[in-house]
């Protein structure tokens, strides 16, 4: 007993009032006498009752909570590598060591990674991670470690706590079906399937309880989230629960798979009896005897339902064009006006700096402060099914799904897709289409909503062009590697810098004197071609650190209450190094805007969505 005694003296340790324990982690690696920095791993914040139930909070701990090692995570596909390794292309020498076990009924857990000396009074802000990977990954993966972050925000001298989780993801998370519905209903259950939106409120209640005695301010709460976390965010700003209790006060929302169409009761029902079916089980208690990894292994494509509990009334208004908006937007702009009649000093949204000092405008605190952006290829993580399409297949689908030779016409001239598009270009130009209607337009529809919903403010748009430092190109989930800066990069970019640190500046106007094409690259609207952009280059240790640096310092000057830019601008992320506030104008160059309304706007969000979902699976395989 003395020894251990000793052990945990020489540790980073929390007494927590409230939870009657005390935590026991770790001194992260990173930690240095001018940045300490400590790590609580794997401490459990929910319950599971059982498969296809919602989880319940937990509060209930032993004196003493090791806190020293990631704790499980929810059972998913075993592969070679994680889907962030994949994502980020990492070689498989680079690739650190790390073994997680999978457990569905105790894998609700979160890490704290926080500047040492905390106490209780320190309130700094709190960032939450919400991983993407859809059916695979987790908020344990190496990737997240919030090791460099909190190191960053310390040396800004604005420090963070940053949190990172697991929840229930693939069918353990997502399952939904008549036969499901009344199991809950019987359990007396509100809602139905969901199960991981709920543990990820789960986990933002813990916080809002419990982070205080770890030194967080449980009313200064920031979510962010890439690709299926950033849609899983954006569900949570238009849940129900969040018009009544929010429990966050800003969120961030990176290169989202936004999803305007949700599966309905029926439409979830009937994707969960060909599972049935290939279990050779016909009721839900049936499947909960199923082996978990099997039912890993078949959960791909289960994601959010609509079962008329978790999200709000009209929620997909976020991606209607209206420019006409609501009596509710009309009433928030009368709101604003008399604030600022009044007069009154301080930021511009709730608690938000302003680089203009405005006025202050006190939005509801429902309607949080977002920051929202793309990659410019969020399309390559459909890279492989798209391979397969020939010319002659993907005219033939896009007409079968569009059901009217008008739109399908617009679309294929949009896009120069035709039966006699080249085999070598047609990848490209469907992975460009895929790219619009899935991430691209839905991403700018719900920015322009969130805009016009916070009185046309609140909202700051960005776009991530920089290259990857291992592929050389944009690709979807290139932001992680410089937000992050865990990724192990390849001895190239390591070299010395080749660019100049006078190519860029931090902003353009309108007024600016480049055409609308910055640095001499072509633009990405219509008519462009692959010979107006330079060959892929190699990112130089200079470029890397530049965007690296603006990313990071941007996103936690926003958790401490900060506006990252100002709001009439776009901030850009490359290519090259490139980073500063740009023009409405350069972003339209940026993005095929103008496609947009020629061929996606006349189709609706439905289907476009349903376009690019389609073409992103790839043609169909026989006897499939």
């Amino acid at each position: 007993m003395p020894s251990v005694q000793k052990r945990h003296q020489a540790v980073p340790r929390v007494h927590h009032a409230l939870l009657q324990t005390t935590f026991y982690g770790i001194d992260h690696p990173l930690s240095t006498p001018d940045a300490p920095i400590h790590q609580y791993l794997g401490i459990k914040y929910a319950s599971v009752p059982a498969r296809f139930r919602q989880s319940k909070l937990w509060k209930s701990y032993p004196p003493t909570v090791d806190a020293s090692r990631h704790g499980p995570i929810c059972p998913q596909p075993r592969t070679s590598k994680t889907v962030e390794e994949v994502l980020v292309g990492i070689t498989d020498e680079a690739v650190p060591q790390q073994v997680l076990k999978q457990d569905e009924f105790e894998c609700l857990n979160l890490n704290i990674t926080c500047p040492a000396g905390l106490t209780s009074q320190s309130r700094l802000p709190v960032m939450l991670w919400v991983h993407g990977g859809g059916d695979r990954g987790s908020g344990s993966s190496w990737i997240y470690d919030g090791g460099p972050l909190v190191r960053k925000s310390i040396l800004m001298g604005k420090p963070v706590i940053l949190v990172t989780f697991n929840f229930r993801i693939g069918l353990f998370g997502f399952a939904a079906g008549p036969m499901i519905r009344e199991d809950n209903i019987a359990a007396g259950e509100d809602g139905f399937g969901n199960y991981g939106l709920r543990d990820q409120r789960k986990v933002m209640e813990w916080l809002h309880h419990y982070i205080g005695d770890f030194g967080g301010d449980a009313g200064n709460i920031t979510i962010f989230g890439e690709s299926s976390g950033g849609a899983d965010i954006l569900c949570h700003l238009l849940s129900a629960e969040n018009q009544t209790r929010p429990v966050f006060q800003r969120a961030i929302v990176q290169s989202a798979l936004l999803e305007h169409n949700l599966p309905d009761v029926a439409n979830a029902g009937w994707h969960l009896s060909r599972i049935l079916s290939a279990l050779h089980v016909t009721t839900v208690e049936q499947l909960r005897q199923i082996d978990a990894d099997k039912l890993a292994a078949l959960g791909s494509l289960v994601r959010a339902v609509d079962d008329g509990v978790f999200l709000r009334q009209g929620w997909k208004d976020y991606y209607v064009k209206n420019d006409a908006h609501s009596r509710h937007h009309h009433q928030l702009k009368d709101h604003i006006a008399r604030a600022r009649s009044r007069g009154r000093s301080g930021s511009s949204v709730r608690g938000m700096g302003s680089p203009s000092r405005t006025p202050a405008l006190a939005l509801p605190a429902n309607l949080q402060p977002l920051i929202i952006g793309d990659c410019s290829a969020d399309s390559s993580l459909w890279s492989l099914p798209a391979s397969f399409w020939t010319p002659v297949a993907v005219v033939r689908r896009i007409k079968a799904v569009c059901q009217s030779l008008t739109k399908a016409s617009n679309v294929m001239r949009a896009y120069d897709i035709t039966a006699y598009t080249p085999d070598e270009e047609i990848v490209d130009r469907v992975l460009e289409l895929v790219n619009d209607a899935r991430v691209a337009w839905p991403t700018e529809c719900v920015a322009r909503s969130a805009r016009r919903e916070r009185g046309g403010r609140g909202v700051w748009r960005y776009v991530f062009d920089q290259e990857g430092p291992a592929k050389g190109a944009p690709h979807h989930g290139v932001d992680l590697i410089y937000l992050f800066d865990t990724v192990p990069l390849p001895a190239s970019a390591q070299s010395s810098a080749q660019s100049s640190p006078e190519m860029f500046c931090d902003s353009f106007s309108d007024d600016d004197d480049n055409d609308g094409e910055p640095f001499g690259y072509g633009s990405v609207t219509d008519g462009g071609t692959d010979e107006e952009w330079p060959a892929a280059v190699v990112v130089d240790e200079w470029a890397y650190t530049r965007v690296r640096d603006a990313m990071q310092e941007r996103w936690i000057s926003f958790a401490h209450g900060e506006a990252p830019w100002r709001e009439d601008k776009v901030f850009v992320f490359g290519p090259e190094g490139e980073t500063g506030e740009r023009s409405s104008f350069i972003f339209e160059g940026r993005r095929r805007k103008e496609t947009w309304k020629e061929a996606l706007e006349p189709l609706g969000m439905q289907l476009a969505q349903k376009v690019g979902l389609e073409l992103s699976r790839g043609p169909p395989v026989h006897g499939f």
